[in-house]
C-alpha cells in the first residue's frame, strides 16, 4: 500500500515599515500573480499569494500593512498586529521576513527587536543599500545578523538582487523551526516603559555604529564636508549615518515654504496636462481600428439585428471607452515614477498646513491624490490615518477628485470643444479640471468640517508624522510593471460592467421597434439606415424611460438621451461614453468610433424644436456635473464598508449628486445668459 506524504504549505509573512521596499519585494515574489482580501472581521486588506515555483519552496506570501512597531497606534493596526500573532484563517507565520532600510536602520530595528523578543523567527530584507553607498558607506550583513542573532539578507526588490539568497534562508530557517519547539509570541504592553523604549534605542545606536563603516578615504570626507558646510550647521549633532545630503540638497527647493508649492503646482500641472496630450496618437490609432472593426462586421453579418448587436451594441460600446486606455495609463505611470522616486512623500508634507485648516493632515494626500486614478483604492488608502474624524472626511471627499473613470468623459466632451490640431487647449483645460476639483474638494470638506461633529462622532487627537524617504532614481521595469497591473485592475473591474451594461442598453434602443417601416423612394443605402435608425429609437423601451426623467432634463437643456446616458454611468461612470454611442447608433462608419460620438452629437437636435441638443454651455454642464456626482455603485459600496455605516454614502449621493445638478444648471443657464450657445 503506497502512502500518499502531503507537503505541508509554509507561511512566510513581510513585514515592515513604510517606505522600506516590503511591497515591492513581494511583487517580485508573487510576479504580480496575488490576490487581495480582508482580515476576517475587519476592514484591514492584505495581499496573499503562492511563492513562485522558480525559488523551490512550498510557501505562501502575505503581504501585511505596513507597521512601525507592535504597539498599535489605530484600530487598522491592532488588527495587523495581532494577526501576526495568530492569523484566523493562516494562523502564526513560520517565518517572518522584515524589511529594513538600510540608510534608516536607526528607526527601522527597532520592529526587527520587538519581533524578535516576541519569540518570532525573523529574517531580514536589508533594502535601500544603494542608497548608503551614495553616502560613502557599507553595512555588513554579517555584523548586523551576528549583533540581533538572525540571518540578513542584502537586497533589492526591483532587480531582484539577493532574493534567491533571501529564500534559501528562510527555507532553512523553516526547516529548523519545524525540529524546534514552538514557542508562543509575547504580546507587548501598549504603555511601554520609557527606560525600556530609550535602552532599545541606546542599543540600536550601538549596533549602527558597529555595522555601518566609511567606504571613503578621511581627505574625500573632508573636502565633501567644506561643500555641504550649510547643510551641517543646522543638523547639529545627529548621527551623520542617518543624512543623505544628496536628498538633504533636493529638499531645500521641493520642501520651501514658496517654492516647494510652485514646483508642487508645476508637477501636478505637467502631469494631467501630459494624460491628455501624449496620448493623443495612440488614442486616434485605437479608435481607428474599433471604428473600422465595428464598420466590418457589420457589413459581413447577414442578420440585422445580429449585426447590429455586434458593432453597435459590444464592439462600439467597448471600443469607446478602450480608446481612452493611454490616458488611464499615462495616468499611472507618472503617478508611479512620483511614488517610486519619494516625491509623493513631499507633497504630503507641503500640503499638511493648508489641509490642516480644513480639518485634515497631511496623512490625507496620498488618498487623495489616489483618487485621481480610482476611488476605491484611495479610500483603502485611508486606513493609514489613524485620526477617526480625519480618516473618514478623507473618504467624504475623495469622490470629488477626477478619478480615471471620468478621463473618457473629460476627453469626448473636449474633443467636441476643441478639434483635434488644438489638442493642447484640451490638456491645459484638462489640467484646470483637476486643479478646479481640488480647490472645491477642499472648499467642500472645509464646510462639512464644520458640521462633521453630528456625522462623525469623534474627536480624536490629531497628530503628523511621516517618515520621508530619501530620493532615489525609479527603476523603468517596475513602474512599467505596477502600471501594467493598475491598468489590468482597471480593465477587469471595469469591462464586465460595460459588456453587460452595452448589451442591455442596445437592447432598450433596438427593441421593441425592430423593424421600423420608413419611406425608401430617392434614398440611397446609408440614408436608409440612418432613418431606420432613427425611427426605432424613437418608438424604443428608451425613449419611454426618457419621456418619464425629460422633466429633469429640461432644467439643464438637454433630453431623454442624455438622461438615459446619466443613468447608465451610475454603474461605472465611463459607461456613459459607450451609452451616447449606442443612443445615437454609432457604429464606426467613418471609421472612428470617436469622431463619429462627436459628430452626432454635433448633428442631434431636441425634438423636433430644430435647437442643438449639445451646444457649449451644456457642454461645460456636462463636465461641471461629472466632476460632481457621485455615479459609481462601487464606491458607494467601498464607503459603506470603510465608515461602518450607510449614513456617510448616503450623504455622499445625496449631497454630491444634487450639488452636481444645481451647478450644471448654473452653468448651462448662466452661458446661455452671456451669449454663450
Amino acid at each position: 500500500m503506497n502512502e500518499q506524504v502531503i507537503e505541508k504549505t509554509s507561511l512566510i509573512t513581510l513585514v515592515g515599515p513604510p517606505n522600506s521596499g516590503k511591497t515591492t519585494l513581494f511583487n517580485y515574489l508573487s510576479g504580480q500573480n496575488f490576490k487581495t482580501v480582508n482580515y476576517p472581521g475587519a476592514t484591514v486588506e492584505y495581499s496573499i499569494c503562492k511563492l513562485l515555483g522558480k525559488f523551490n519552496l512550498n510557501a505562501n506570501i502575505l503581504d501585511s500593512p505596513g507597521i512601525i512597531s507592535l504597539i498599535p497606534n489605530s484600530p487598522d493596526e491592532k488588527v495587523a498586529v495581532e494577526s501576526l500573532y495568530c492569523h484566523p484563517q493562516l494562523g502564526i507565520p513560520d517565518i517572518i521576513i522584515v524589511t529594513v532600510d538600510a540608510s534608516q536602520i536607526s528607526r527601522h530595528l527597532f520592529l526587527v527587536k520587538q519581533l524578535i523578543e516576541a519569540n518570532f523567527r525573523v529574517l531580514i530584507a536589508l533594502t535601500m543599500t544603494d542608497m548608503l553607498q551614495k553616502k560613502g558607506l557599507h553595512i555588513s550583513e554579517k555584523e548586523l545578523g551576528r549583533e540581533l542573532g538572525c540571518p540578513v539578507v542584502k537586497i533589492d526588490g526591483r532587480t531582484g538582487f539577493g532574493v534567491n539568497e533571501l529564500i534559501v534562508q528562510a527555507e532553512q530557517s523553516i526547516e529548523k523551526s519545524q525540529r524546534e519547539i514552538i514557542k508562543q509570541p509575547i504580546i507587548f504592553n501598549e504603555n511601554i516603559d520609557k527606560q525600556r523604549l530609550i535602552k532599545i534605542y541606546n542599543e540600536i545606536a550601538e549596533i549602527e555604529k558597529k555595522v555601518i563603516h566609511e567606504t571613503i578615504t578621511p581627505r574625500k570626507i573632508e573636502a565633501a564636508n567644506k561643500k555641504l558646510k550649510i547643510f551641517n550647521e543646522p543638523i547639529g549633532k545627529q548621527n551623520r549615518n542617518s543624512i543623505d545630503y544628496t536628498t538633504l540638497r533636493i529638499d531645500r527647493f521641493l520642501l520651501h515654504k514658496v517654492w516647494g508649492l510652485v514646483f508642487f503646482f508645476i508637477i501636478m500641472a505637467v502631469t494631467f496636462t501630459s494624460i491628455f496630450w501624449l496620448a493623443q496618437p495612440i488614442m486616434h490609432f485605437i479608435d481607428e481600428s474599433f471604428g473600422y472593426l465595428a464598420k466590418a462586421v457589420h457589413d459581413s453579418i447577414g442578420v440585422p439585428w445580429i449585426g447590429d448587436l455586434l458593432s453597435s451594441g459590444i464592439i462600439s460600446g467597448m471600443g469607446s471607452v478602450l480608446v481612452f486606455i493611454p490616458q488611464i495609463t499615462i495616468l499611472f505611470l507618472i503617478l508611479g515614477i512620483l511614488e517610486d522616486t519619494g516625491y509623493l512623500a513631499r507633497g504630503a508634507m507641503l500640503i499638511d498646513k493648508p489641509l490642516s485648516k480644513i480639518g485634515l493632515n497631511g496623512k490625507s494626500f496620498v488618498p487623495m491624490l489616489s483618487g485621481f486614478a480610482c476611488a476605491i483604492p484611495a479610500m483603502l488608502a485611508a486606513r493609514t490615518i489613524t485620526n477617526k474624524k480625519e480618516r473618514y472626511l478623507t473618504i467624504f471627499i475623495i469622490p470629488l477628485m477626477s478619478c480615471s473613470a471620468r478621463i473618457p468623459v473629460y476627453a469626448l466632451l473636449m474633443a467636441f470643444l476643441f478639434p483635434p490640431e488644438k489638442a493642447w487647449i484640451g490638456g491645459l483645460m484638462l489640467a484646470g479640471v483637476y486643479i478646479f476639483s481640488i480647490v472645491s474638494s477642499v472648499i467642500i470638506a472645509g464646510i462639512i468640517n464644520k458640521f462633521s461633529a453630528r456625522i462623525i462622532k469623534a474627536q480624536d487627537n490629531s497628530s503628523f508624522i511621516l517618515e520621508l524617504p530619501s530620493y532615489r532614481v525609479p527603476k523603468l521595469r517596475v513602474v512599467l510593471t505596477n502600471t501594467y497591473y493598475s491598468v489590468k485592475v482597471y480593465l477587469k473591474k471595469a469591462g464586465p460592467i460595460i459588456f453587460f451594461l452595452s448589451i442591455i442598453i442596445w437592447g432598450i434602443t433596438y427593441f421593441p421597434n425592430s423593424s421600423p417601416k420608413v419611406d425608401t423612394n430617392n434614398l440611397n443605402k446609408e440614408e436608409i439606415g440612418q432613418l431606420e435608425r432613427a425611427e426605432r429609437l424613437s418608438g424604443s423601451y428608451a425613449s419611454h424611460l426618457g419621456k418619464i426623467i425629460q422633466p429633469v432634463m429640461s432644467p439643464i437643456g438637454m433630453d431623454w438621451r442624455v438622461g438615459v446616458s446619466l443613468i447608465s454611468a451610475f454603474a461605472a461612470r465611463e459607461v456613459f461614453v459607450s451609452s451616447l454611442a449606442l443612443i445615437f447608433k454609432v457604429t464606426g462608419n467613418n471609421a472612428s468610433i470617436q469622431s463619429s460620438i462627436v459628430e452626432a452629437m454635433r448633428k442631434a437636435e431636441i425634438g423636433n424644436t430644430g435647437r442643438k441638443l449639445f451646444t457649449p454651455a451644456t457642454i461645460c454642464g456636462l463636465i461641471i456635473f461629472f466632476m460632481f456626482s457621485l455615479q459609481c455603485i462601487s464606491t458607494i459600496a467601498v464607503s459603506r464598508k470603510e465608515t461602518g455605516s450607510w449614513r456617510i454614502p448616503i450623504l455622499q449621493v445625496i449631497i454630491f449628486t444634487s450639488f452636481g445638478y444645481f451647478m450644471t444648471f448654473i452653468t448651462v443657464n448662466g452661458l446661455r445668459a452671456v451669449g454663450i450657445n
